[in-house]
């Protein structure tokens, strides 16, 4: 029998940790090759971790809660065979090199792994790493060191980065870490992990990196309450199986706004301080799950008919709650919409859903008097809400945007013109 060290793959672009969510094997467990051993989540989705070969687990390393860093080890196995073996590195290198290139390569390699040592979060590291500070010379509050946002943002203010064991002037109030809570009789803690640590983390990163503005107006929505009936008329007659929500028409009606107000659909990259106009529509629906709110991304969204969008969100939506959408169903949005449907009250101030730079929330549609041709009468309203990053977007552009939209849902034979 042999050892089988197997140490935790590249997980994606970028992502150098993730947290261990769940163990699906314990010590003692005999797995099958490509057999789940853990779920990983990073800044970017939940990825399950397989096998890569048969034997039995000897050790797990880490426990669920706990960070793992890309490379680090996962699992021993025994497996059949002579010596111990180490899993592969995740991308090969030659066996030897010339002295002259292996000096400076150790040299990077060596300061590369001083940093990658650094206890912190991925959306710490990328945080620094966007302001071009160094973690290893950032002085951490956390436990055992860890380097926290707050060490972040007070680095920044301080006008550059503490070096470790300098006296610094104290950071200011607002920058310094929490002082714990006390805990009461009857009181219960509830430690942020997995999905809900992420939405904590993402929604700090995105408030602290982008200045948001809201911009909210309302929509006589009685042509589309009477179209959309009419349509699932048709489809029920024709067995289609296919049931419209009001969420086809919205992605519609936002996609052709786009056309005319491309720079809301778009990210913004940070790094080089770009605004970057997506040429594809991929807009990212809102799901609330178990576990948390978590984004599903229609790919090219103009490609597809009211009713291939209806069927594509309810299977999004479907594979959200079930936890098994995969990673190019969470990633490359260019656009947000939410939506709590008749929970969804009178109007909200979503946060952005980082890096796009535009997310919009549609809220409760109801009965309620309005005025037409002067007179006051009952109307099938709602209102919408619009975030928008101040960095790239104007009030004008966002008001005239959400117009825009307002034009295409109060008259949505538009729509139609629209897609053709």
């Amino acid at each position: 029998m042999a050892t089988f060290e197997f140490k935790l793959p590249d997980l994606g672009e970028g992502v150098m940790e993730g947290e261990l969510v769940k163990w699906h094997v314990k010590e003692g467990d005999l797995v099958k090759e490509d057999q789940v051993l853990a779920e990983v989540m990073t800044d970017k989705a939940t990825v399950t971790v397989p096998s890569p070969r048969a034997g039995r687990v000897v050790k797990t390393h880490g426990r669920e809660g706990d960070m793992a860093k890309v490379h680090q080890l996962l699992v021993t196995l025994e497996t059949e065979g002579g010596a111990p073996v180490a899993s592969a590195p995740a991308h090969g290198a030659p066996a030897a090199v010339s002295a002259p290139v292996a000096a400076p390569a150790q040299a990077q390699a060596a300061q590369t792994q001083a940093a990658s040592k650094v206890l912190a979060t991925p959306v710490t590291r990328r945080m620094a790493r966007e302001h071009g500070l160094d973690l290893a010379e950032i002085s951490g509050s956390g436990p055992q060191g860890r380097v926290t946002k707050a060490d972040v943002v007070a680095a920044l203010e301080g006008g550059g980065a503490p070096k470790k064991n300098e006296v610094t002037a104290p950071a200011p109030q607002a920058a310094r870490p929490a002082a714990p809570l006390s805990t009461g009789r009857g009181d219960e803690r509830i430690a942020l992990r997995g999905l809900r640590k992420k939405i904590a983390e993402k929604m700090v990163r995105s408030k602290f990196t982008m200045p948001h503005f809201a911009f909210v107006e309302e929509v006589d929505a009685t042509d589309l309450v009477a179209l959309r009936t009419r349509l699932n008329s048709q489809l029920a007659a024709a067995g289609d199986g296919t049931k419209l929500t009001y969420l086809p028409f919205i992605v519609k009606a936002t996609i052709a706004a786009m056309k005319k107000f491309p720079h809301l659909n778009a990210n913004f990259d940070e790094a080089s301080q770009e605004l970057v106009v997506r040429g594809e529509y991929n807009i990212g629906i809102a799901v609330a799950t178990p576990d948390g709110l978590t984004v599903a991304v229609v790919r090219n969204a103009d490609q597809l008919t009211l009713g291939e969008l209806a069927k594509e969100i309810s299977r999004l939506s479907a594979a959200a709650r079930d936890r098994k959408l995969k990673m190019e169903e969470l990633t490359g949005g260019t656009f947000t919409i939410t939506s709590l449907g008749q929970s969804g009250g009178l109007f909200a101030t979503p946060i952005l859903n980082h890096p796009e730079v535009g997310i919009m929330g549609v809220h409760k549609l109801k009965k309620r008097p309005a005025v037409k041709n002067d007179q006051v009468v009952i109307r099938d309203m709602m209102n919408l809400s619009l975030s928008c990053d101040h960095r790239v977007i104007d009030g004008d552009v966002a008001a005239s945007f959400v117009y825009e939209v307002i034009k295409y849902l109060e008259a949505p034979d538009l729509l139609f013109l629209a897609m053709a």
